[in-house]
């Protein structure tokens, strides 16, 4: 028999027809939002889940999840959803899909700098809304990036990416990173060792590093002091890394000149405050949301549930 394979949201055609034709895929194709007690029970019955971010796997949900249970194999990078000791204390293999959303991701940074930047957000809305009456040499004047400071924090996989494309522009490239990177991949990149080193340098500020006990809420009242006056926050990393109620602070007072964001602390929902802002260009958490990447995405998280199935290592093992 083989092996019932849980597939907690809608993913994209390829994946559910290689996830059908290799195991005893239970799908949901209405993609419903699991409840917790509803997640719980829908892994009674199977071996392996394959779910996303919405779906919260805590120390109490592990404890109530089967024997039978082997591996969750997380179709996204960030596994802060998941309690990663506990899982480990169960037995429960974990893994992520690193790398293949890293252009994706980086694209949408882009956007969200550009997008802030050029005051993206102000001026759709004004065409939209038939507000465009006028034009003078004063006219929706925004911030130009070329030649700028583009600093990155946590610089990982998404962020060397990002760095490789703020370079187009001509930016230079700061980062902070719990180690400094080989110069290989630096590329010339001028490594802070402290955060605060890195935010009092950089024109952009873009957050690229996972979301922990230590990273939780950084950018905070203080944080945004240290920025330069005027400068851009991106954020596509993970909503839990920004004050939010600072960030709406920093931006009234006009201590920083926009920001973009595609990630909030409330998913899906967003931040009220910060979309009543015409200084904040915000996107739905669309990272990763191209076709080629969420196939490259679940066919990763597959091949893990493959090597589990099959007596191997998976690659992308965290827990």
């Amino acid at each position: 028999m083989k092996p019932v394979v849980l597939v907690t949201r809608r993913l994209t055609d390829a994946v559910h027809e290689r996830v059908s034709r290799d195991y005893d895929a239970i799908l949901n194709p209405e993609d419903r939002v699991f409840t917790r007690d509803e997640l719980i029970e829908a892994c009674q019955s199977v071996d392996a889940v394959l779910p996303c971010h919405s779906e919260i796997f805590s120390a109490e949900v592990i404890a109530r999840l089967p024997a039978r249970l082997k591996v969750i194999a997380n179709h996204s990078v960030g596994v802060d959803h998941v309690d990663l000791a506990a899982a480990k204390a169960r037995g429960i293999v974990v893994t992520n899909t690193p790398d293949v959303l890293s252009d994706a991701t980086a694209e949408i940074a882009i956007l969200c700098m550009l997008g802030a930047a050029r005051r993206g957000s102000e001026g759709d809305r004004m065409v939209r809304e038939g507000r465009w009456t006028f034009w003078s040499p004063a006219f929706m004047v925004g911030r130009q990036v070329s030649g700028k400071r583009f600093g990155v924090v946590g610089m990982g996989r998404v962020g060397q990416v990002t760095a490789e494309r703020a370079r187009g522009f001509g930016m230079e490239i700061h980062y902070h990173n719990r180690r400094r990177l080989e110069p290989a991949l630096e590329k010339g990149a001028i490594f802070h060792e402290t955060l605060e080193s890195l935010l009092g340098a950089a024109d952009v500020v873009s957050l690229h590093c996972p979301s922990t006990s230590d990273t939780t809420g950084m950018m905070n009242d203080a944080a945004f002091a240290r920025m330069k006056p005027g400068a851009i926050l991106v954020n596509t990393a993970r909503g839990a890394l920004v004050d939010e109620e600072a960030l709406v602070r920093a931006l009234t007072s006009g201590r920083l000149f926009a920001a973009g964001l595609d990630v909030f602390r409330t998913e899906p929902g967003g931040n009220p405050a910060l979309a009543a802002l015409d200084n904040v260009f915000l996107l739905p958490h669309i990272g990763s949301a191209t076709t080629e990447t969420r196939d490259a995405m679940g066919f990763r998280a597959l091949d893990n549930i493959d090597a589990v199935f099959a007596g191997r290592e998976p690659g992308d093992r965290v827990a």
